[in-house]
């Protein structure tokens, strides 16, 4: 078909298509469209800061593919900007402007269009604005949607007044949040995810004549307005302007109450009335109509009073809003009554809309708009990884999740919402939070007390800003460092994993529960259930990970006594929540094969909830079930009759929502399962005092990043400083020695805090507030000189301190074999030389699992495991420099080469560079007297062993390990390694008196 006639059925087909957006709507005396993008060749394929358009995605599988192609049906001149993806993140194109000439000024027009070549796969498409600022990366975002729904050529129309503030992600954390429209600096379009598939666009230009409904609008102070049942109700009413200017010509707003559940007249009383804001009217004047509510004696749900507004000379609120009248005199509001009877009396209320709602859960930047809360119900929302409010800061925080409880407020029975976030290490997303070790770090410790204190500054921080449920912690025992989360697990054995479990304590307060009320503590979750550590090297099918989300093949043996005794001893400590694993589980010699852990009855129905008794609930990880083999109905239906309770789709929750509806009317799941699921999660509810106080409780927010939680943060990274090896007393350094300091990692935050900071995969560089390693240095030490790259001059320094390692990753991304090995950097390697080759050097290695040292080991005097020590390089700085002793000890074996892998404590086979357990201590005597001593210290393990005296037996294994340790030296063999490995487990299971012959065993190997 020829250019005009398919543009001519493009005109027709707009006529007909349900798109707010589309076709033509200039007036008559509209000025003539401004081009801003014609697609000939006139803007080049370019990155900033020249003007051009280019790509960008996740990762490097997402950005799209772009080409200038020459069609037939071009809607104007010869060619259309078209393009092929398949995004399985995020993903998109932009145009920016360039950033050495002015900003371009859109304020005379009313709106932007473009054509779009129609595919009709019904996905959403992101179009976003650059407004303001410094130049198009440093920007104000805005933006809208439209669905791709037809086929063909369509011109769409969207007026500026369509265009939203962006509150997922601001490159610059927001300007002044107005849609100014003077300094315009290009767009941008983030393609849908989920499927291969290509695009076309042609023409883009800004078209009609400003009004003053761009430039003004009419606000009220919030949506909805709960009140009690008698009271007044007082909606604010405000007129606004960009720039804050006189509106020009006058602005009225009639008003009615209209509609809703309550009955005019019975429920409350009917207002209608008009108000004027006349010409020359300052912006940001307001007037209050007053709604009042009547009182009867009967207990009832709550009822609903819209306020219907009808605007003229400014663009009008995006809804209407909502007085609601409190629900009142019902049992489940009582909170004398026990948590048991309350949630009897709601679950007995509520409809099968309302039970669904509560077993769905979504992202807060995917809600397409915040109404959404109370029209689908919804339990709880979450922020992913990088999912913050504009500012990220405390205040930001607390609002953003006080106005989506107030939503909640609007449906019948006032169910408060659960917001969860994935705080692994603090309050992980807070710029200026104190962030923590990551967990192996945590492991590296050896020490439970750590671990409680950690959860406690956590679940202090995260509460402080309004969010009492965090995904943390991860009771994973990883068993293979290829894979990339292997620095959320707290080490290779299950013991050191169960013995970490006082964070549970940290985050949640006493088993029982009690304490979930306070304004400290946070509902924990124990993930990811079950074995995600064991996942075999390539095993993986999700898009280029090797590991990660792979399947575990184990006997049943090893799978209780590996994998799964963490979870009981979670579950003993009252856990309430519980997150299936991506991973699959293959049990070998049950012949069914491997099965998704989200998918899998008999470990979560039957392990999980029948056998270890867990009575919280099960909340699924990130778009989990849409990997379970079938179609979308069967996904759901498989994975809430398996004994998930609430689902994680943070995009999908309207679909969720509707099929899980229908599945449960269809009977393929039972309503009894349905009940037990929303019986869980309301239980937790209860708990956390959520239908009491649903907003948050700020009153502990001036603790977030303060010193004393930073004390905390700073004896965890102390404490989690493995020393490997010390050839002639290198460390502790001197405050009278000159140190020559290097490396990537020496003064990098973001390096040495890891993933899960800020975003999810993290990132280098001064992403949030604390002490780089070089920086404690600086402060411990008297002469340090810094020299990332090792190129100044090594002359007249006593020793080198050289800091290498990983950069941030998370998740599958950062598997070896995806992009990622376990070397050092040729960078890293070459500073390593130098240094090492000059003078007397210490190394400390910044990573989240252990990194292959190789033959650079003998010229290296000293070497420090440093993990990710979080936001206190000063922890560091502090063993550094003699302030505390090292006392860590590995959490993981440390290998010899990637062949070895996977190497573990208790294999047949053991030949490691570093045994599991092994750690170095300094500004300690350690203990003489050989195999005479040992034989002494076994004696002494046995008897406090057989008292059930911890204290003491740690105590006596540790020197017996210290002894040991100062044989082995640097001269670890295998018949060493094995039995040196084997009594830290003993150790940790409380068999003292076999740790020590081990430890003897290892001497002896020697």
């Amino acid at each position: 078909m020829r250019r005009t006639a398919l543009l001519v059925s493009a005109t027709l087909l707009t006529g007909l298509l349900p798109f707010a957006v589309a076709g033509p709507a200039s007036g008559a005396d509209d000025p003539a469209p401004v081009p801003v993008d014609n697609f000939e060749g006139e803007i080049p394929f370019a990155n900033p800061p020249a003007e051009g358009i280019f790509t960008w995605g996740s990762d490097t599988d997402d950005p799209p593919t772009l080409e200038l192609a020459a069609r037939d049906d071009a809607p104007q001149g010869e060619k259309v900007l078209s393009g092929t993806y398949d995004i399985s993140g995020y993903g998109g194109f932009t145009h920016d402007f360039a950033f050495d000439k002015p900003a371009h000024d859109w304020s005379a027009s009313k709106g932007i269009r473009f054509w779009w070549d129609g595919r009709n796969n019904g996905k959403k498409v992101n179009f976003e604005l650059k407004d303001g600022g410094a130049n198009g990366e440093a920007s104000e975002l805005w933006t809208t949607s439209f669905t791709d729904d037809w086929t063909g050529w369509k011109q769409l129309e969207i007026p500026f007044t369509d265009f939203t503030y962006r509150t997922d992600y601001q490159p610059v954390g927001g300007i002044d949040q107005i849609l100014g429209l003077t300094e315009m600096w290009g767009y941008a379009l983030t393609l849908p995810v989920g499927g291969a598939d290509q695009f076309a666009m042609d023409g883009v230009e800004l078209y009609g004549k400003a009004d003053q409904s761009l430039r003004a609008n009419v606000v009220t102070d919030a949506a909805v307005y709960p009140v009690e049942e008698g009271r007044s109700a007082a909606v604010k009413i405000t007129v606004a302007t960009t720039g804050s200017a006189p509106i020009e010509e006058p602005v009225t707003v009639a008003y009615e109450t209209a509609g809703g559940t309550g009955e005019s007249g019975k429920d409350y009383t009917p207002v209608e009335g008009e108000l004027t804001f006349p010409a020359g009217t300052a912006s940001g004047t307001s007037r209050t109509v007053t709604v009042a509510t009547l009182r009867d004696k009967a207990g009832e749900n709550a009822e609903t009073v819209p306020l219907k507004l009808t605007v003229t000379g400014a663009k009008a609120p995006a809804e209407n809003p909502q007085i609601v009248i409190d629900a009142h005199g019902l049992p489940y509001l009582d909170p004398k009554l026990p948590v048991k009877k309350r949630v009897a009396d709601l679950l007995s209320r509520m409809s099968l809309a309302e039970k669904a709602g509560q077993m769905t859960q979504a992202e807060r930047g995917a809600l397409t708009t915040p109404g959404d809360i109370a029209s689908y119900d919804l339990g709880s929302l979450l922020s992913g990884g990088g999912s913050t409010p504009t500012p990220n800061t405390p205040e930001a925080w607390a609002k953003m999740i006080d106005g989506f409880q107030l939503r909640a407020q609007a449906t019948r029975f006032q169910i408060p919402l659960i917001y969860g976030v994935d705080a692994v290490h603090g309050h992980n997303n807070l710029v200026g939070a104190t962030i923590m070790p990551h967990n192996i770090g945590i492991g590296a410790t050896r020490d439970p007390q750590v671990a409680y204190e950690a959860g406690k500054v956590t679940a202090a921080e995260v509460r402080a800003t309004g969010i009492p449920w965090d995904f943390a912690p991860c009771l994973c025992v990883t068993r293979d460092e290829r894979w990339g989360r292997t620095y959320e697990s707290f080490g290779e054995d299950p013991a050191l994993v169960e013995s970490m479990e006082t964070v549970i304590q940290g985050l949640q307060g006493a088993p029982s529960g009690k304490g979930l009320k306070r304004n400290d503590k946070v509902l924990a979750t124990a993930k990811h259930f079950v074995a995600d550590g064991g996942t075999e090297y390539g095993s993986s099918t999700t898009g280029t990970y090797t590991i990660d989300q792979g399947i575990t093949k184990v006997t049943r043996q090893e799978l209780e006594a590996v994998h799964l005794a963490p979870y009981q001893d979670a579950v003993d400590r009252g856990v309430g929540t519980v997150m299936p694993s991506y991973s699959s589980l293959d049990i070998l010699g049950d012949s069914e094969g491997p099965v998704k852990m989200h998918a899998d009855a008999a470990m979560i129905n039957g392990v999980l909830k029948d056998r270890m008794g867990f009575d919280g609930f099960v909340i699924s990880d990130w778009q989990a079930i849409d990997q379970i083999p079938g179609d979308y109905a069967s996904d759901v239906r498989t994975s809430v009759n398996a004994g998930l309770d609430m689902i994680m789709v943070p995009y999908a929750y309207k679909d969720f929502h509707k099929t899980l509806s229908d599945e449960v009317t269809a009977g393929r799941i039972s309503g009894k399962r349905i009940d037990d699921a929303v019986s869980r999660i309301l239980t937790q509810k209860f708990k956390l005092g959520l239908f009491e106080k649903p907003y948050a409780d700020t009153s502990g927010a001036s603790a977030i990043g303060s010193a004393k939680h930073r004390a905390v943060a700073r004896e965890a990274a102390a404490e989690s400083q493995v020393l490997l090896k010390n050839a002639g007393g290198v460390l502790p350094l001197k405050k009278s020695q000159k140190v020559y300091v290097a490396g990537s990692n020496a003064d990098d935050i973001g390096n040495q805090a890891g993933g899960w900071t800020i975003t999810w995969q993290g990132s280098s560089g001064k992403i949030t507030d604390g002490t780089t390693i070089l920086e404690g240095m600086r402060k411990a030490g008297s002469a340090v000189t810094y020299s990332k790259d090792a190129s100044a001059p090594t002359d007249g320094h006593d020793v080198g301190v050289v800091v290498v390692g990983e950069t941030p990753y998370a998740e599958g991304i950062g598997d070896v074999g995806n992009g990622n090995d376990l070397v050092f950097s040729a960078a890293d390697r070459a500073a390593v030389d130098k240094v090492c080759g000059a003078m007397k050097c210490a190394v400390l290695i910044v990573s989240g699992r252990p990194q292959l040292v190789g033959d650079q080991l003998g010229d290296i005097d000293a070497l420090v495991a440093s993990w990710l020590p979080g936001t206190e390089g000063d922890g560091v700085a502090d063993v550094l420099y003699g302030k505390r002793a090292f006392t860590g000890q590995l959490p993981l074996t440390w290998p010899k080469s990637e062949a070895q892998l996977p190497i573990n404590v208790g294999d047949a086979s053991y030949d490691p560079q570093f045994p599991y357990g092994w750690g170095l201590t300094t500004l300690t005597s350690v203990p003489g007297g050989g195999t005479s001593a040992l034989k002494a210290l076994a004696v002494a393990a046995a008897v406090a062993e057989k008292a059930g005296s911890e204290t003491a037996g740690r105590a006596i294994v540790t020197k017996a390990r210290l002894l040991v340790q100062q044989k082995m030296g640097q001269t670890i063999t295998a018949a060493s390694a094995k039995p040196f490995a084997d009594a830290d487990h003993l150790l940790l299971t409380g068999r003292y008196g076999q740790a020590v012959a081990k430890l003897t065993a290892a001497y002896r190997a020697v």
